[in-house]
């Protein structure tokens, strides 16, 4: 602004030039001068004077504006060093790098874990690096203050998260506030048991496929088993089934779509690990970001076409034709109930939200289920009397019946298969751990608060391994007393129980049981020609986990473990 004075007051002396009027002149000059005293008035603080800024000075006043950040970073750091002080933490490995490194992603950092579960019995702190703090929360009473919090106090974690959005937009796993509430009470239909029931019979056929080329390897000589690698398309082809009525036959053959779901699946974890990689922009220019992208194309074109032709041929037909045509063929799946949801309003949901929803569920849904079945047959092939007696129940079950298919009705009459899948549940869940954001200070049962601004880790993992919570919480064994713990009996705790145990039917929670899923697919196995897994023999067990680590920072778990152990299948 002073370079402009000095262009008019040059301006109006150069010869052969008109020169300003003087009222404009002066009404020019009168801007002016306000913003040069305000500059002037800037700068007395430092010294300065009311003398004209200077670049030095203007460095000056940046270099002192970002000094005092620094500085209030800092205390802001001391600050929440000191109220964490109250809560105890294991011993650091490096004065600078802390914890950081620690927990590996492999079966001795599961095993640190446990032992850190028994030392500390409800909550420790770790420092990923010097600047980082995670609490991790391993008892229910400390757990239920952070998820009973308001989702304003205590918002997912963020950074895991963000890089499934551009595979799964705004579903229910990513989505968060009015939108997941909206899109939640939505979707709560499509879990009624009226629709759930027809998929046992899809469940059962895609077993049967896979049982089918167990027996064709094992007649050709092959003594072990990647259980999870097998069942990972068993459950995918059971989702395809029931979320877009397509049969790919993926387990038999090669499938474009599948295979982008499972090259989805490992580039997000590959990633979650590598921290230069968590700006987009560096991602998308490596190799891995590109085939990301490759990946998510084929999967969102893959599901657009479904719905373009599913609301065409609801358009065609009306409402009424399509349901009455669905209803006679029992073919109604989640694609459809998305379709058709409406809110109070009359309002429907986009093409955009039910591809985010259907892309989440087959994200979801494959991964979680092969976890838990892998480490069912797993902790199965360990205690061979337990198997004996689920194949006993099943036998029993089916007896003087004519077809040996499971039914929906029968999954409650399978008490100690039920067990056995609970109890293998909280040995080893397929989601070890969840984390939070606390925007604003939490209190805790005892009194102590954890400081607003920080990440909780809630380890499930860590509450299922509670010796405080569970009674000889490394073996496996169904006793009554526990039974009656998992359906809300004497001593249960909500928080304390795996997820399928403290929910009161599919349509409370938006997702079917994983148990009741589960029962479905091993009793269809128990039932299956006898077959039997056998384990490792006497050797140690390999607990090479692949387990899910929703919204977990890499800098607080080394997340995703890899394939339970291979088993031999003989029948």
């Amino acid at each position: 602004m002073i370079g402009l004075a000095q262009i008019i007051s040059a301006h109006s002396q150069k010869p052969g030039t008109k020169t300003f009027p003087e009222k404009k002149r002066r009404g020019l000059l009168g801007l002016i001068a306000p913003e040069r005293r305000m500059l002037q008035l800037s700068l007395s603080w430092l010294g300065l004077g009311p003398v004209a800024a200077s670049p030095w000075q203007l460095l000056l006043l940046g270099g002192a504006l970002f000094l005092a950040r620094i500085l209030a970073w800092i205390y802001s750091l001391y600050d929440n060093s000191c109220r964490l002080h109250c809560f105890p933490q294991p011993p650091s490995r490096h004065w600078f790098w802390r914890h950081m490194g620690m927990i590996q992603n492999n079966e001795e950092g599961l095993q640190l874990m446990t032992e850190m579960g028994h030392h500390f019995h409800d909550v420790y702190l770790c420092w990923f690096g010097a600047f980082y703090p995670i609490l991790t929360l391993t008892h229910p009473k400390f757990i239920a203050a952070v998820l009973q919090a308001p989702a304003a106090v205590a918002p997912k974690e963020m950074i895991f998260y963000g890089f499934l959005k551009p595979w799964l937009g705004d579903g229910l796993l990513v989505s968060a506030g009015e939108k997941w509430s909206h899109h939640r009470h939505l979707l709560t239909p499509a879990f009624h048991f009226d629709i759930l029931k027809p998929y046992v019979k899809i469940f059962n056929k895609s077993v049967n496929i896979m049982h089918a080329k167990w027996r064709r390897l094992t007649a050709k000589g092959s003594a072990r088993l990647d259980m999870f690698e097998h069942i990972s398309l068993m459950t995918l082809d059971s989702l395809q089934k029931c979320v877009f009525s397509f049969d790919s036959n993926c387990q038999e053959s090669p499938s474009e779509y599948i295979a982008a779901i499972l090259e989805l699946s490992s580039l997000i974890i590959k990633r979650h690990h590598r921290v230069i990689l968590y700006m987009d922009f560096l991602y998308y220019l490596t190799p891995d970001g590109r085939r990301f992208r490759k990946a998510c194309d084929v999967v969102h074109n893959f599901t657009d076409a479904v719905i373009q032709e599913r609301r065409s041929n609801l358009a065609s037909q009306g409402v009424d034709d399509f349901l009455k045509a669905k209803t006679r063929s029992k073919t109604l799946d989640f694609i459809d109930v998305l379709l058709l949801a409406k809110d109070e309003h009359g309002k429907e949901l986009s093409d955009e939200d039910i591809r985010a929803e259907a892309d989440t569920f087959m994200f979801g849904g494959h991964d979680t289920t092969a976890s838990a079945l892998s480490w069912v047959l797993y902790n199965l092939a360990r205690h061979p009397e337990y198997q004996e007696r689920c194949r006993q129940e099943v036998r029993e079950l089916l007896r003087d019946r004519e077809s040996e298919e499971i039914e929906w009705d029968d999954l409650a009459q399978l008490p100690f298969l039920t067990m056995c899948i609970k109890e293998s549940l909280r040995l080893h869940p397929p989601v070890t751990v969840i984390s939070r954001s606390c925007t604003q200070d939490i209190v805790l049962p005892d009194g102590r608060v954890i400081p607003k601004g920080n990440d909780c880790i809630i380890s499930i993992f860590g509450v299922h391994h509670n010796p405080s919570v569970w009674p000889d919480p490394e073996e496996l064994h169904r006793t009554d007393f526990r039974h009656e713990r998992d359906e809300g009996g004497a001593g249960a705790h909500p928080a304390a129980l795996p997820p399928p145990a403290r929910r009161q039917g599919a349509a409370s929670e938006a997702g079917a049981d994983p148990a009741r899923r589960g029962r479905a697919v091993a009793a269809g196995g128990a039932a299956e020609h006898g077959c039997t897994v056998t384990g490792p023999g006497t050797a140690p067990p390999t607990l090479l986990r692949r387990s899910r680590i929703r919204g977990a920072s890499p800098r607080a778990s080394r997340g995703r473990c890899r394939t339970a152990e291979n088993h031999r299948w003989s029948g």
